[in-house]
């Protein structure tokens, strides 16, 4: 960050010396266009000490007023938040029907809650298996609750096995299926392909039965849908989350994530 905003300063700096220098460097080619040779090399002197005049103002000004620098990299660091923010909104307008209602995504929750929030989360995320208790006290608090789960394993050849293994139990036994999210989420230890049939087969589910829908090829077609429905958002890590109108990055906590859902659920009663 201070690495950023120091190039972003120095840029700025420089914008300014340019500026100014075009401005007075300007002015004196104005005047030499009309003059004599003499007067053009005379100008030329004098506009090379303008220059250093502007850049010795440009610098002392800067030195004792720092704080400006920041003012314009937070401005331009708002700007580009909103520009996010709108770019946001119009993917989750246009793809809504994936991002919110897709048919290989899990729920857990009221699955006719009023409010919907997204979870996009890889089972060997340490940040996921935190959130894991704001999401289960949400749910338990809020019965107009609907919690999306999109399966989006990132974290190497484990996690998208684990998480194979989960598309094919949530087909066989989507009553199970939170439970299942539950205990594999939540479980010690890195989540693999053994660990999830593990906790499948104690749930239930027939092992020839799970293993033939393994191999089903619509669930890496789901996972290909969500990871350009990711790249659409800006989401390359877990978690991240989406409510209402809005992405939000990060575990940010039970209480935060209450804020969000309260101003969806306000966003949609004035029909926003």
């Amino acid at each position: 960050m201070n690495k950023a905003i120091l190039l972003g300063t120095t840029a700025i700096a420089v914008s300014f010396a340019m500026l100014a220098f075009g401005f007075v460097s300007g002015r004196q080619q104005t005047a030499v266009a009309g003059a004599s040779a003499q007067a053009a090399s005379v100008q030329t002197a004098d506009a090379q000490l303008d220059r250093k005049a502007v850049e010795s103002i440009v610098r002392d000004y800067l030195l004792d007023n720092p704080e400006i620098l920041l003012d314009v990299q937070n401005s331009l660091e708002q700007k580009r938040e909103e520009a996010q923010r709108v770019a946001h909104r119009e993917t989750i307008e246009e793809d809504k029907a994936q991002i919110f209602n897709s048919a290989y995504d899990g729920v857990v929750g009221n699955p006719n809650g009023k409010v919907t929030i997204v979870e996009f989360y890889d089972y060997n995320c340490g940040y996921c298996k935190r959130a894991q208790q704001d999401m289960q006290a949400l749910t338990a608090s809020d019965p107009d609750l609907r919690f999306v789960l999109k399966e989006f394993p990132i974290l190497g050849p484990d996690s998208q096995k684990a998480h194979v293994v989960s598309m094919a139990f949530r087909a066989l036994a989507p009553e199970k299926y939170g439970e299942f999210h539950n205990q594999l989420l939540g479980g010690q230890g890195r989540a693999s392909e053994d660990s999830a049939i593990k906790i499948a087969l104690s749930l239930g589910v027939d092992e020839a039965k799970l293993r033939q829908e393994m191999q089903n090829p619509a669930i890496m077609e789901a996972f290909s849908k969500t990871y350009d429905l990711a790249n659409k958002l800006a989401i390359s890590g877990t978690p991240s989350y989406v409510v209402g109108n809005e992405v939000v990055f990060g575990a940010l906590g039970k209480d935060a994530l209450a804020e969000k859902i309260s101003a969806a659920k306000k966003c949609l009663d004035a029909g926003c």
